[in-house]
């Protein structure tokens, strides 16, 4: 009978890559506890005095990023909104992040890589709204991906019909620290752009330095980070552009092909009550 043992130099080299991924990615970090982490979903994020609010945790083998607006680094006008013309800061900005001990640098940019590209399709050009902020790794140990007082998000998906309820997390410093207004819920309004953006109503409307935040379905999916303040066809409609949509464009047009939208540690629940109250004493004034 033929042996089929194998000698022991090929399996001690087998030993040695099964410790390995067979994509060789590794295994995400050890997340910080949600009630103690300083960095989630929500912080403020500042780009060269543009103030903005961050709305996904990502990751890909080596770094943990944080997602924001790619129009918080636009370098033109606040109506500049179409990003292929748009002007921008460049990659490796240096971007504030709140709770952050180190600044992160810009990683990737939509609009810069419709741009690098000479993309052409006009839907893509005014919503394609995503920037990544890659974090130093001395801040990675305080990071959770999980969005306040929601929980979640479950994974990425979308939305469908009109009155479908949405939720989100919005940080504006405009609200001069009162976070009982920073959770929001609302309902899905219209899709447009074949897609690539969502007009949504919620109570309390996104306001200035609100942009960049995200957005989930009921079922705590992702669907979006707040791109446009609107005023038609409801004023206090926001435009939400299509995070499944960006995430695609960012794999197929960067060098980010790896990253993806990490799940939260906490479970999501759609009660807004709870959300309000889950912010504390100084949600309540205290």
């Amino acid at each position: 009978m033929t042996s089929h043992r194998r000698p022991l130099a090929v399996l001690a080299l087998v030993a040695a890559l099964a410790v390995v991924t067979p994509s060789g990615a590794q295994a995400a970090p050890t997340w910080a506890p949600a009630d103690t982490a300083s960095i989630r979903p929500g912080v403020m994020t500042d780009t060269d005095g543009a103030q903005c609010t961050a709305n996904f945790v990502f990751f890909d083998a080596t770094d943990v990023y944080i997602g924001q607006a790619a129009h918080c680094a636009g370098t033109g006008a606040a109506t500049d909104t179409n990003g292929c013309d748009a002007g921008t800061q460049p990659l490796d900005t240096q971007v504030q992040v709140d709770g952050a001990q180190f600044p992160g640098t810009i990683a990737y940019s939509s609009w810069i890589a419709m741009q690098s590209k000479g993309e052409t399709d006009p839907d893509a050009c005014a919503f394609n709204d995503l920037a990544l902020v890659r974090l130093n790794p001395a801040d990675v140990a305080n990071v959770n991906p999980s969005v306040p007082g929601f929980g979640g998000p479950t994974g990425v998906g979308g939305v469908s019909g009109t009155g479908e309820t949405v939720y989100s997390y919005g940080n504006s410093s405009l609200r001069g620290g009162v976070t009982l207004l920073s959770p929001k819920q609302g309902v899905l309004i219209q899709n447009e752009g074949n897609g690539w953006s969502h007009t949504v109503l919620t109570v309390t409307p996104g306001i200035p330095g609100d942009s960049g935040s995200g957005f989930l379905n009921g079922s705590g999916q992702a669907i979006g980070s707040l791109s446009t303040l609107q005023l038609a066809p409801l004023v206090g409609g926001n435009g939400v552009s299509d995070i499944a949509k960006e995430i695609a464009y960012m794999q197929a047009n960067s060098s980010l092909s790896g990253v993806n939208l990490v799940p939260g540690t906490e479970a999501f629940n759609g009660n807004l009550v709870g959300a309000i109250l889950s912010q504390g004493p100084v949600a309540l004034g205290g």
